[in-house]
């Protein structure tokens, strides 16, 4: 059983998977599309959600920062919906404010050129989203 983590653009979405204990989250891959053709790209996510025997996926939400929902907002919540359309599977939303420039920040450090970070950065940004998921459930588990 593995967790997936997206993270939604107008023309990508960043993925990131969990191992199978639930510890740990690793960029998976992006997925380019044509810009917010979002349809396109159910099928992709259905396929990676049956062969990787995924049971829980995490999408990043993109609030304001005064914690409202704006334009991207609404459309991630409806990706979200024509997602639980196609799958039966449960998608939790999470914060992902700072996100894509926390994981620019990480690929910068690893000294990757501006090209290599634009088809890198939106899995990061996912693999960040899943990982603070992770991390919470973890901990809440704890208590």
């Amino acid at each position: 059983m593995r967790y997936l983590g997206i993270d939604l653009g107008s023309k990508t979405i960043g993925l990131s998977m969990s191992d199978e204990t639930l510890t740990i989250a690793s960029a998976y891959k992006t997925i380019f599309f044509d810009n917010e053709d979002y349809t396109s790209t159910i099928s992709d996510i259905m396929d990676i959600v049956k062969e990787n025997n995924i049971k829980k996926i995490v999408m990043g939400l993109p609030k304001n920062m005064n914690n409202t929902l704006g334009e991207r907002a609404l459309i991630t919540l409806e990706y979200k919906k024509m997602l639980e359309k196609a799958l039966n599977t449960e998608i939790i939303m999470m914060d992902e404010r700072f996100t894509s420039v926390i994981s620019n920040n990480v690929l910068i450090e690893a000294d990757l050129s501006r090209k290599k970070r634009k088809k890198k950065v939106d899995s990061v940004a996912a693999q960040i989203i899943l990982q603070s998921y992770l991390d919470k459930e973890k901990n809440s588990g704890r208590e």
